[in-house]
């Protein structure tokens, strides 16, 4: 008798330390399916849904200005406070109502400009100061007239270049802030492109994605306001663990905390996927994708520790939903 709760007494033992292996791999398992990247809806926008509209941040304070509706060219400009998650209508943008127009800020005050009115593509090009809610028209813009163009700034400079107007372009123009005044900015080695995709990182603008001819362009570079630098292509296939390809146009780009990301846009269809670039080591990673609708011709906000990705459309429906990523935080669909 005694043998055999001892056999019974380690069979137990057996089966309760097999459980309990059992539970702690399953664990590790689910731990391994958590990924590091969230989205969560914010406020909703106040005016009317829209796509392809100018976006810039100052400050705390995001800027929506123009866009189309579906319906209608736009002309209004909206202020998104970030720190309160609220929204407030200022003075309208004085220039022809626009879809398809680029903008960025320096030093304080933001800049828009080219574009398209539904018949003409536009190179006109102001500039909006928040302290008096006012803007003031500046030198047009000295490339054509032309609309899905990209726009930035580096350092106390503005540039916009490629887009379209009547074909693709590929040239880059230097806005003097001081001197309202434009130049051309040589160098760009990259293919003719419209709805590319930019975004800055310490001060250097990584561009690429769009497309030419009909066909997804590739190439990808930095440039840091003298400096051109072919980097690594997006269909990266060097058999290796960091095998990708981003064949994308009408993405949104944003920056926060060091790195690059991409997200949304026409990728074949619209797409929901949202990629990380590292400057570091010159690579992309896929993330969690983006918990909205899909969509193309978004835009974005980005300040100090947020970034935001908002309205754009698919097909003929235009959106008005706000959404916040998070990078540091698990995807969590339920929030």
């Amino acid at each position: 008798m005694r043998k055999t709760n001892l056999i019974q007494k380690s069979s137990v033992l057996f089966l309760a330390t097999l459980m309990s292996l059992l539970i702690v791999s399953c664990s590790s398992d689910d731990d391994d399916d958590d990924e590091y990247g969230n989205w969560v809806e914010s406020s909703t926008f106040d005016g009317n849904s829209r796509a392809n509209s100018v976006s810039f941040t100052i400050g705390t304070k995001g800027y929506l200005v123009t866009g189309y509706d579906g319906d209608d060219y736009l002309a209004d400009t909206w202020e998104y406070n970030s720190d309160d998650d609220y929204w407030v209508q200022k003075a309208n943008f004085p220039g022809v109502a626009r879809s398809g127009a680029v903008g960025f800020s320096i030093n304080g005050k933001g800049y828009l400009g080219t574009g398209y009115d539904g018949d003409n593509e536009l190179n006109d090009f102001w500039e909006y100061d928040p302290t008096t809610d006012s803007w003031t028209q500046k030198e047009d813009f000295g490339g054509t007239a032309r609309y899905g163009a990209i726009g930035f700034s580096v350092g106390n400079n503005g540039y916009i270049g490629t887009g379209y107007d009547g074909s693709e372009q590929k040239d880059f123009w230097k806005y003097d802030v001081v001197n309202d005044s434009w130049e051309q900015s040589v160098g760009f080695g990259g293919e003719k492109r419209q709805n590319a995709t930019v975004f800055t990182i310490d001060d250097v603008a990584y561009i690429g994605l769009g497309i030419h001819n009909g066909s997804y362009e590739e190439d990808f570079y930095s440039f840091n306001g003298s400096t051109w630098t072919r980097l690594t292509d997006l269909d990266d296939d060097d058999d290796d663990d960091n095998d990708y390809e981003i064949l994308l146009s009408s993405g949104a780009g944003f920056s926060l905390n060091g790195m690059g990301y991409v997200t949304t846009g026409i990728a074949g269809a619209i797409t929901t996927e949202t990629w990380s670039y590292d400057p570091t080591t010159d690579t992309w990673d896929e993330l969690p994708v983006f918990e909205g609708s899909a969509r193309q011709n978004a835009s974005t906000f980005v300040f100090d520790n947020k970034a935001f990705v908002l309205m754009g459309r698919s097909g003929s429906y235009y959106f008005d939903d706000v959404w916040e990523f998070r990078p540091d935080e698990y995807e969590n669909e339920d929030d």
